[in-house]
């Protein structure tokens, strides 16, 4: 199955501040907020929606397809991702314009908050993904994620009269996006990511129960955190699957990224719900442990092996065997 992956490509800012966000809000003045925070530390790493998916995915052992647009800047990030294994001949350049930033502090307690700035990003809907189609062969599955709406909206489309399976993940944009644009990115996906909160908001935006939402959707998979993941489906269906323990918390970033590789990488080789989102939680737990969202290097052999400690030994062969040598390959070198 050939997956494409479309969303942002960012140069991520990231910073730790040594106390709590919650502890500087007052909730007598929420309506006027002036707070700056003095970091301890600023990382600057290789980052965006899009570029951390497809990375995790070209880790697992698949090839897949970014598309999104860059700066000139990008040279060196574009080396990085093809050497994970990632098709980069539909990333759009711009010739004016620098990568995205993405800015974001990090407090004591794993809460973030966070600016973007779009930057070459707002080219991304010049891209056809029609072309796409044709230089690679044919697409099955196109994940749609945060972008600029014309072009998660633009592509959505395109991939539905194309008959390309559409993953919506809208995350981030949530907060830009109109209630009709919205609807248009949810209805007729085969599968629907968001995390708790912007499950709320989402719901907000749409106008629709969680039930109106599960009939225009395959599934509907939240991330919760240390809770793990609920699976949602048409049928009423509700499973809940735990979180892989962390041995060491550095950096949440890209945690969410990396979820979504690992469970599309599982459910493309045909797991699952259950068990794409048991691979999807032991390779989130692997990006908690470094500094950035592409930082992280794991051994196929350890990863099944978390896996096998927190879901049982059942879990972690059903899941070699799926994935099997392809994985193995390209995830031994850590």
């Amino acid at each position: 199955m050939r997956i494409a992956v479309s969303g942002s490509i960012a140069t991520d800012h990231l910073m730790v501040f040594p106390g709590r966000f919650t502890e500087q809000l007052l909730s007598e003045r929420l309506n006027r907020i002036s707070l700056s925070f003095l970091a301890d530390r600023l990382d600057v790493r290789q980052g965006g929606v899009a570029a951390n998916i497809a990375f995790g995915l070209g880790r697992l052992g698949l090839r897949p397809v970014l598309i999104g647009a860059a700066g000139a800047d990008f040279a060196d990030h574009a080396r990085r991702l093809t050497a994970s294994g990632v098709d980069m001949g539909s990333v759009r350049i711009s010739e004016s314009l620098h990568t995205a930033r993405f800015v974001c502090t990090t407090d004591l307690d794993q809460n973030q908050i966070a600016t973007f700035y779009a930057g070459a990003m707002a080219e991304a809907s010049l891209i056809d993904l029609g072309e796409v189609q044709t230089r690679t062969g044919g697409l099955d599955l196109l994940l749609v994620g945060a972008d600029t709406p014309s072009a998660m909206l633009r592509h959505t489309a395109t991939a539905h009269r194309l008959g390309i399976a559409v993953a919506a993940d809208p995350s981030q944009q949530l907060a830009r996006l109109t209630p009709r644009q919205t609807r248009d990115l949810v209805a007729g996906a085969s599968l629907l990511f968001t995390n708790e909160y912007e499950s709320a908001l989402l719901l907000r935006r749409t106008g629709w129960s969680q039930e109106e939402v599960l009939a225009r959707v395959g599934a509907w998979l939240v991330t919760r955190g240390t809770d793990g993941v609920l699976v949602h489906t048409a049928d009423g269906t509700r499973t809940a699957i735990p979180a892989v323990p962390a041995r060491t918390v550095v950096d949440p970033t890209g945690v969410g990224d990396a979820f979504r590789a690992g469970f599309l990488a599982g459910w493309c080789h045909g797991l699952s719900y259950e068990r794409a989102s048991q691979l999807g939680c032991a390779l989130a737990t692997t990006v908690l442990g470094s500094v950035g969202s592409q930082e992280y290097g794991f051994v196929w052999s350890e990863l099944l092996a978390s896996i096998d400690k927190a879901y049982g030994r059942s879990a972690a062969a059903e899941i070699a065997d799926s994935l099997g040598e392809e994985a193995k390959t390209d995830t031994d070198r850590v």
